[in-house]
């Protein structure tokens, strides 16, 4: 049993129930592997979200890696925001029962800063980048277009602009 099995089974029950609704115990089972083992790769629940979420952010931000420019920032957010939309173990942390704790991961995550600045720049940028982000998951706009237009009208101005 490998952590990349057990981060797939929790996978097929965070889309199947949701986020905080799964448990260890579950995810054992569900890996087909004990707790103990569980246990030896993931010290506890948060530990495994936090690895979920670093592996799919990877994921994520390598298919989708920037090339420069507003241009391409805007495309960028807009391709995260569809990928995330497209795979129901990435939606599910982004429903209401859900969200509070994908933002506290989402803002203490080294790794998810990192993608936000490999695409902006700036630490601080970077972190409000991944709020807009997250926020246009939790709250969608009417359609893509109005998502767009957000995007380009007022998240990459305030992104790419230097003081």
């Amino acid at each position: 049993m490998s952590p990349e099995q057990i981060l797939d089974a929790a996978a097929r029950l965070f889309a199947e129930r949701g986020v905080d609704a799964v448990g260890m115990g579950e995810v054992a089972s569900a890996a087909g592997c004990s707790r103990a083992t569980l246990y030896r790769y993931y010290a506890d629940r948060h530990a495994l979200h936090v690895a979920f979420v670093h592996r799919e952010a990877r994921r994520i931000g390598t298919q989708i890696a920037p090339a420069g420019g507003p241009e391409d920032l805007a495309q960028t957010v807009l391709a995260a925001i569809r990928e995330v939309r497209a795979r129901p173990e990435l939606l599910a942390w982004f429903g209401a029962a859900d969200a509070g704790t994908t933002a506290a991961i989402a803002q203490s995550s080294e790794v998810i800063e990192a993608l936000g600045m490999s695409a902006v720049g700036d630490p601080a940028a970077a972190r409000w980048l991944v709020r807009v982000i997250v926020s246009l998951l939790v709250v969608p706009g009417r359609d893509e277009a109005e998502e767009r237009e957000i995007v380009e009208r007022f998240v990459v101005p305030a992104v790419t602009r230097r003081p």
